[in-house]
């Protein structure tokens, strides 16, 4: 397997004998290289000595020694800088596309690591690696999980970054359109995000000042007043009726479907008429609640500006069919924490790479630290195998981990995985 062969000289497993050429000469691999993820040789910059010449340039990594004409090497002068060719099996010579034969080096992959590799590849227990986990050092975890919270971070960033393409670059609007995702909690995500993207925000900027037209243009643009109920009360007509006259007065797009919503399991307090009134109610609140997130210090201070309710209607009900029990519908600590944790800090830290703000960054990072680790069947997975996971940001930071590398089996770019492979 050509990935494991580029693990194999990423990371100089080399047998324990002089390595040398096909050709007899002596190959010293003072650096094996930058790995190369892009279109060309796979390692840049490697530094080797070939029969005591030192030689810099880069290296092509193949399973069998043919590949390099089966891919079109031999006819490409990007591959004419490639000082060696390292194949699990040479079957043939190679040449550059001038006719410059290219020295070879048969580098066989090491039977145990083939072996362990199989293990975590096949492995139907999660996390594949979890015989080692107990025994890693302290500082193996942690720069990993460091490494991990980072890239999650920038992969964040990036998502962020591409909805603010769409809008505009208007990073209120956006910030609310990752709100509004968020508040799907998972099940509802893509429909929140769908919804919120619908939205005419200057159209609703200037009815902001009435709540009752907030969430006639919330529900409406929802496809949840679509519906001609035949014991409709009075609030849902009237909310009908306003954004029907608010859709004809500013043109609006097609709303949504009613049936892009999720409801089979979901508790009542999760349902989206719940959420879409806690929404309308936060939009009608804070005006610029972008801007004033951005500035908040403490977790204390976000957390006040995320607690919000319902209007009065929304107390004695879940959606416009029935009537329930009174209560107040306020965000709850459990779900202002996801909130913070998948859209404040996330934003606090686009935002700070943006403005080239490292205070930003680091009170990201600060109010990552600070919180609790998220409980999920993913993070039990992970602590119940001995790896300790007490605050957000380790949970982030595997969660990273279990879509970017478990869920793709690619152990060999993970650190856990190179300590299971290198194990004896």
């Amino acid at each position: 397997m050509e990935l494991l062969l580029h693990y194999v000289w990423k990371h100089k497993i080399f047998p324990l004998k002089m390595l040398q050429t096909t050709t007899g000469e002596p190959v010293e691999v003072i650096d094996a290289g930058l790995p190369n993820t892009n279109a060309g040789p796979d390692f840049f910059n490697a530094k080797l000595k070939i029969g005591g010449t030192l030689w810099v340039g880069n290296i092509e990594v193949h399973t069998l020694a043919s590949d390099w004409m089966r891919h079109g090497h031999d006819k490409d002068a990007a591959y004419d800088n490639v000082i060696l060719h390292v194949a699990e099996t040479v079957d043939c010579e190679v040449f550059r596309a001038n006719g410059v034969p290219v020295p070879q080096l048969q580098l066989p992959c090491p039977d145990p690591v083939r072996q362990r590799y199989d293990e975590l590849s096949h492995a139907e227990i999660y996390p594949p690696c979890y015989s080692i986990l107990s025994s890693l050092p302290k500082l193996t975890v942690h720069s990993w999980l460091s490494a991990l919270q980072v890239e999650r971070f920038e992969q964040k960033a990036r998502v962020i970054a591409t909805r603010l393409e769409r809008c505009n670059n208007h990073w209120e609007d956006v910030f609310f359109i990752t709100l509004a995702r968020n508040f799907g909690f998972g099940l509802n995500g893509d429909a929140f995000e769908a919804w919120a993207s619908r939205l005419p925000f200057r159209a609703i900027d200037k009815h902001r000042d009435d709540l009752f037209q907030v969430e006639a243009f919330f529900f409406g643009q929802a496809g949840l007043l679509d519906e001609e109920l035949p014991d409709a009360d009075g609030y849902y007509l009237k909310l009908q009726k306003e954004f029907r006259y608010l859709q004809h007065k500013f043109e609006l797009s097609v709303p949504m479907t009613a049936t892009q919503w999720r409801f089979l399991r979901l508790r009542p307090g999760n349902f989206p008429h719940v959420r879409l009134a806690q929404l309308a109610n936060l939009y009608y609140k804070e005006r610029s609640l972008f801007s004033r997130i951005m500035e908040a210090d403490t977790l204390e201070a976000v957390r006040k500006l995320l607690t919000v309710t319902t209007s009065p209607y929304w107390e004695e009900h879940f959606n416009f069919r029935k009537v329930s029990s009174s209560r107040e519908k306020q965000v709850g600590k459990n779900a202002q924490n996801l909130i913070i944790i998948n859209t404040v800090i996330p934003f606090l830290y686009a935002y700070g790479l943006h403005k080239a703000d490292e205070l930003l960054c680091e009170r990201a990072t600060g109010f990552l630290e600070s919180l609790k680790a998220e409980d999920n069947h993913i993070i039990r997975h992970w602590s119940g195998a001995g790896l300790p996971v007490s605050t957000a940001a380790d949970s982030q930071a595997l969660l990273q981990l279990q879509k970017e590398y478990c869920d793709k089996k690619d152990c060999l770019r993970c650190r856990f995985g190179f300590e299971y492979l290198r194990q004896k």
